[in-house]
């Protein structure tokens, strides 16, 4: 990771330094705050490479963050994984609502940490050295401008909606587990509820609007782009 830009938000001092001593082995420049409406501020004027947010914060919590920022055309493209003690399925499932790509459970492993924000920052390098743009039915997948067209209109889907669209898009009539899908974003070492899945899911198709009838549920088994 050559001087990847991170913010961490935490209100636990020992918690930020942490994190900023794992990241900066890691050759990056790591901003911090304490406060909801400072992340805010910072994530707007810095546009981060990533961000680390935790979801309990004085003032704005972690899920107003990613609501906010995943709603600003300037701050939407940020990838963002929530740093939480909240591990309830509930919680989880909440902030992949609104747009978190990943999430990790305190207490944890600072290599696992830096594993996922390595992982997370190679998606998006990857997506721009992809050069092919991908035309299935009435969508236009473009990963090189992270862009998804739908009857020649853009609409405006997270890192992972992104991803999965992409994935099932270019191999149409092949189930893919849900496990398939969380191995193919996040490597086989990613644990994640299969209701987390689903969540994204329901999420991609109301975006893609008619075209969502195109992802079809194997019941059972997991998903597939109609063929």
């Amino acid at each position: 990771m050559a001087k990847s830009v991170i913010l961490v938000v935490d209100d636990e001092e020992d918690i930020r330094e942490l994190v900023e001593l794992n990241l900066a082995r890691e050759s990056c420049d790591v901003l911090t705050c304490e406060t909801g409406e400072r992340a805010v501020e910072i994530a707007r004027s810095k546009v981060p490479s990533l961000i680390i947010l935790d979801l309990m914060l004085p003032g704005i919590d972690g899920l107003e963050v990613c609501r906010t920022l995943k709603s600003d055309n300037k701050t939407r493209g940020i990838p963002i994984i929530m740093l939480t003690a909240k591990g309830e399925e509930i919680d989880i499932v909440t902030g992949l609502e609104i747009g978190a790509d990943d999430y990790v459970t305190k207490p944890f492993s600072g290599k696992v940490l830096v594993a996922r924000v390595r992982r997370l920052l190679r998606r998006m390098t990857d997506q721009v050295d992809q050069k092919g743009t991908l035309k299935v039915r009435e969508i236009v997948i473009d990963p090189a401008r992270h862009e998804v067209l739908v009857d020649n209109k853009a609409i405006e889907l997270t890192l992972t909606e992104f991803n999965i669209l992409y994935n099932l898009a270019r191999r149409p009539g092949l189930v893919h587990t849900r496990y398939q899908i969380v191995d193919a974003l996040h490597g086989g070492d990613y644990v994640v509820t299969d209701r987390a899945v689903d969540v994204q899911m329901v999420s991609l198709r109301k975006k893609l609007g008619s075209c969502g009838k195109y992802i079809e549920t194997v019941r059972g088994v997991g998903y597939r782009f109609k063929e």
